[in-house]
């Protein structure tokens, strides 16, 4: 049975797909979609994705049913659990778990981890019941997770207008100085190759800020610990941008330095902390311990020859 979305404008100006992904869990590839099929309407009529909304509009948008490419089941996979309350699981996800089911990776996944504890039904259809935000399979960290539809919902509106603050781990070869930096730059999907990102004109808006908390090594062997925010959250950021300022994540195999001698079974980025407004808890920050993969390699590399005073939370 096709779902309905009806929805008054509050504010004009906007694009209709910016608009409906700002207030919807719908992504806005997917109301793009949606609109070139007609299933978009303001105040009845067909529209297409770059329409200009006006206050008291009135949207509708019908969404299909799916068919479900996998069957979710619960299964026993040992995740950490950092706190739980009737809304949310957050969890320190180890590298190496896939966060949902997709193409190559059926079970075995953050979601099948998590079944037992989801109520939620949005997104359970596409494999995804319970995420609001993702992370790669081999970055490690601190991740907010669903149980019903209410808090699934708050926390994406949440998501999408930059209220969550992530804080990230990564080293990186090169030395960006002890300034702060911002990295500008729009994403978009390689057209030659759709498993990786690239900073492109016409790309989706991307902003991350990173500074050097450590140091170790000289020349072409200089590795950087840095603090990592993004501002946004595409995909591959963090790796992309860190790559674009010439400073390439230590182990990363899609966007890492060429000829990477590390020895890292997967790229030194990890997902440190994250503030956010739970729906009945209010606002908290949870803190995922630097995986132990991480803390070994560092230790490899001895004592750094300069560190900030956050590094002693870190280390």
């Amino acid at each position: 049975m096709t779902d309905t979305i009806t929805l008054r404008v509050d504010a004009g100006g906007q694009r209709v797909d910016k608009f409906l992904a700002d207030h919807s869990l719908l992504s806005r590839s997917a109301i793009q979609r949606l609109a070139r099929d007609g299933r978009v309407r303001v105040d009845g009529a067909a529209v297409e994705p770059a329409y200009k909304v006006r206050e008291g509009q009135e949207l509708v948008v019908d969404v299909p049913p799916t068919e479900p490419d996998v069957l979710l089941r619960a299964e026993d996979i040992a995740v950490d659990v950092l706190y739980e309350d009737e809304d949310v699981v957050v969890v320190n996800k180890p590298a190496g778990l896939v966060v949902h089911p997709a193409h190559g990776h059926k079970t075995g996944t953050l979601v099948n981890a998590m079944l037992g504890r989801i109520e939620s039904t949005t997104g359970r259809e596409s494999g995804r019941p319970g995420i609001v935000h993702r992370l790669d399979k081999d970055t490690s960290g601190v991740m907010v997770v669903a149980k019903t539809d209410v808090a699934q919902l708050a926390l994406g509106r949440q998501l999408q207008a930059k209220r969550f603050a992530k804080e990230y781990l990564a080293l990186v070869w090169g030395d960006p100085g002890e300034m702060s930096t911002v990295v500008e730059a729009p994403l978009l999907r390689d057209a030659e190759d759709r498993r990786r990102m690239v900073v492109r004109a016409g790309g989706r808006e991307a902003v991350t800020r990173f500074e050097r908390i450590a140091a170790w090594g000289g020349g072409n062997d200089r590795a950087t610990l840095l603090h990592v925010e993004p501002v946004t959250g595409r995909t591959h950021q963090i790796r992309v941008h860190l790559a674009y300022a010439h400073f390439p994540i230590v182990g990363d195999p899609v966007y890492g330095r060429r000829g990477d001698r590390s020895g890292l079974a997967r790229q030194f980025l990890h997902a440190w902390r994250l503030t956010v407004r739970l729906p009945h808890a209010g606002q908290r920050t949870f803190t995922a311990p630097l995986a132990p993969d991480l803390v070994a390699y560092l230790d490899t590399l001895g004592a750094p020859i300069s560190q900030k005073p956050l590094f002693a939370e870190v280390a």
